[in-house]
């Protein structure tokens, strides 16, 4: 057997001989793992990037995509009586009138209906629940798209109300001498109550209740030396509330203003609209203003709003057309401003898209103001409900229910 006497300078050699390898020799059994992953790696990379491009080529044209004809299919006869009103709820059509309230899918099947008797029915909705009371009358229907939640007997006349995404009703009472805040749960308990006086709080002339029913917004107005005032409250009705005095968490005045609306967005985004500014306030448990910015003399001709954005429509006077739209973010930041020159009957912010229609005809654009389509109906249209994808839409005309088909 060899014998190797000086270890170092054998070592040396070998590690030299490695080292210093003719362009002949085959590379060592490392250099081969090394080189395949680099080949793996630079082909993983070079898959992943041509996925990245491929997936964001077809996100921008699905986005940008705009639509050029409008085909309506699956039309259901349905029975519209003279006097009832639709509306849309979480994909589905509530029709509701004096007699009655039903339920029916996108293909105009009736799921449930319910009947009562009233003068003038008022509707309120949340999610995938409805409220239907009458001015001035007792009772409250509560209803979600499954059917019948159950029925609120208030014993005193109703003056306003809302509905929260659970069924909790937030209903505002004229009582003899002053006017009381009941909260009901969807089968008439109740959950909560607080009275107001003209001399105390002033009168409640708006109210919101949070979709998880635990924040109620309440607008109130009273004299203040002379002139108007109003303030801006909001009362938690959830473990926190329960440390504070009448639920109160936090409010705002607003001297010589008057607040005739409020509307909570989302469990933790609110706003108001005055004659003169736009409020914002954020937080789930005790709201703080997040924004607030003035309108001027500009009318506000109407307001609509999503649980993401919120639309103020002005009328307007110059070339641009006969009215302005702008769009605001859950936190008062404006993201849009562009403009219009038909009527509308609704603004639906839905799946990154601005639906604006009449009776007549509808424009669809996305949040940066690009109209994606704009025409005319064929016969005139009630309702126009938007569904799961993005160019389909559920149409309710005086006589049938029937799916727009954007292509």
């Amino acid at each position: 057997m060899a014998e190797v006497r000086d270890f170092a300078s054998y070592a040396d050699k070998v590690n030299n001989g490695k080292n210093q390898r003719s362009v002949g020799d085959e590379p060592s059994y490392k250099e081969k793992i090394r080189n395949h992953k680099l080949a793996v790696l630079f082909r993983t990379a070079g898959i992943t990037f041509v996925v990245v491009m491929l997936v964001a080529l077809i996100y921008f044209s699905w986005r940008d995509k705009e639509y050029s004809e409008a085909l309506i299919e699956n039309a259901t006869p349905i029975t519209n009586g003279l006097d009832s009103k639709v509306l849309g709820l979480s994909g589905h059509v509530i029709q509701y009138s004096k007699d009655g309230v039903s339920c029916l899918n996108q293909s105009g099947q009736v799921l449930w209906n319910q009947t009562y008797e009233m003068q003038t029915p008022i509707a309120r909705t949340c999610g995938a629940v409805v409220a239907i009371a009458d001015y001035n009358g007792h009772n409250i229907y509560v209803s979600n798209t499954q059917g019948a939640l159950g029925m609120i007997d208030t014993n005193l006349p109703i003056r306003d109300f809302c509905v929260s995404s659970q069924g909790v009703v937030a209903a505002v009472l004229d009582g003899t001498d002053v006017t009381w805040i009941y909260l009901y749960d969807a089968e008439g308990n109740t959950i909560a109550n607080f009275k107001t006086t003209m001399k105390d709080s002033g009168y409640p002339i708006d109210v919101s209740i949070s979709p998880n029913a635990e924040l109620v917004c309440v607008s109130y107005l009273y004299p203040d030396e002379g002139t108007l005032k109003t303030s801006v409250a909001f009362f938690n009705f959830g473990s926190v509330g329960q440390n504070s005095i009448d639920n109160y968490a936090s409010g705002y005045e607003y001297p010589g203003v008057v607040v005739p609306y409020v509307q909570f967005m989302n469990t933790s985004s609110c706003f108001a609209v005055s004659d003169d500014r736009v409020m914002f306030y954020s937080g789930d448990q005790k709201p703080v203003s997040q924004a607030d910015f003035f309108t001027g003399d500009e009318e506000i001709r109407s307001v609509y709003f999503s649980d993401s954005y919120m639309g103020l429509v002005f009328p307007n006077s110059t070339t641009e057309g006969n009215y302005r739209l702008q769009v605001y973010n859950e936190k008062g930041t404006e993201v849009l401003t562009t403009f219009f020159d038909m009527e509308c009957s609704e603004i639906i912010f839905n799946n990154k898209q601005i639906i604006i229609y009449n009776e007549d005809e509808c424009m669809i654009m996305d949040m940066n103001g690009h109209i994606k389509y704009h025409d005319k109906f064929e016969v005139p249209v009630r309702t126009m409900i938007p569904t799961s994808v993005r160019s389909k839409f559920t149409l309710v005309t005086g006589d049938s229910v029937a799916t727009l088909n954007l292509k």
